[in-house]
């Protein structure tokens, strides 16, 4: 990769399918606020070809948005990951250095644990999480950061799952994985975090038991509603848009991008948060 210098501005979302993504929206409306002269793109980027992509980046790129399939498969060329990416294997943000070297974050947990305070959840014991992916991983350290003792992880296939167990004990948690079948039974809950895809079937029903005390926060959004968020809602169920961690996220991306720090609050922060948020209506 050619070594970047001062004057790179060039950004991009890069996933697939990433046609729908929302993330330039955000991050434009960010950028004009704040004054900088960056572009922000989508790129199409099917797994196995993330390589040839950052190869043939040059000395404009000031950095990543990653979505699925490349939020793992990005690992092994990062010089450095911060705290939070290497504790939940998975990075969604890269930031060029000015070495040129590539500086993984995770921006997903911070999303996750920020929608949810915009909702009222401050406060996690007892979890759970439907997925076994990147993300679902992002989704327990966040619900580990929320104070949960114990998740209850539903999956359609168990080896799904393994990262997960894996990870559970280095945050001290207590992981019970179950099938996707056991959420007709499933029982109460202070909190459920669905990571499919938006389209996916998962061929059952919740129970009324864990609807009626858990709220729903669905990290998809497109196509809204899910089909879990749709029956959450019928059922009068409270339901996160997926949006929230969209937003949030984004807004730590842009922390990494100006500062490379994403402790580091934006000059007018909360200016910044509203533009992006209605960057989205």
């Amino acid at each position: 990769m050619t070594t970047p210098d001062v004057g790179r501005r060039r950004l991009a979302v890069l996933g697939s399918p990433i046609a729908h993504s929302k993330s330039p929206r955000l991050h434009r409306a960010a950028y004009a606020l704040l004054g900088l002269d960056w572009s922000y793109e989508t790129a199409e980027v099917p797994s196995g070809t993330l390589a040839a992509f950052l190869d043939g980046m040059g000395p404009e790129w000031r950095g990543l948005s990653l979505t699925m399939p490349l939020k793992q498969e990005v690992l092994p060329h990062l010089a450095e990951t911060d705290r939070l990416a290497a504790l939940a294997g998975a990075a969604n943000t890269v930031r060029v250095a000015d070495d040129g070297r590539l500086l993984g974050f995770n921006t997903d947990i911070g999303g996750i644990i920020g929608a949810l305070a915009d909702a009222g959840v401050d406060r996690v014991r007892h979890g759970v999480l439907i997925g076994g992916g990147a993300t679902a991983a992002s989704a327990l350290v966040a619900m580990a950061e929320l104070g949960a003792a114990e998740v209850r992880v539903h999956v359609r296939d168990a080896a799904r799952a393994a990262a997960i167990v894996e990870l559970a004990p280095k945050l001290g948690l207590v992981v019970d994985v179950r099938p996707i079948a056991d959420l007709a039974s499933a029982g109460e809950a202070e909190l459920v975090v669905s990571t499919v895809p938006g389209g996916t079937d998962l061929g059952v029903a919740a129970s009324d038991a864990l609807v009626s005390t858990a709220p729903l926060l669905d990290v998809a959004y497109d196509p809204w509603p899910t089909r879990l968020a749709a029956d959450w809602l019928a059922r009068d169920g409270r339901v996160v848009h997926g949006l929230g961690m969209l937003l949030h996220q984004a807004l730590l991306q842009v922390r990494v991008f100006v500062s490379g720090d994403p402790l580091e609050p934006l000059p007018d922060e909360q200016a910044v948060l509203e533009v992006m948020r209605r960057s989205l209506d």
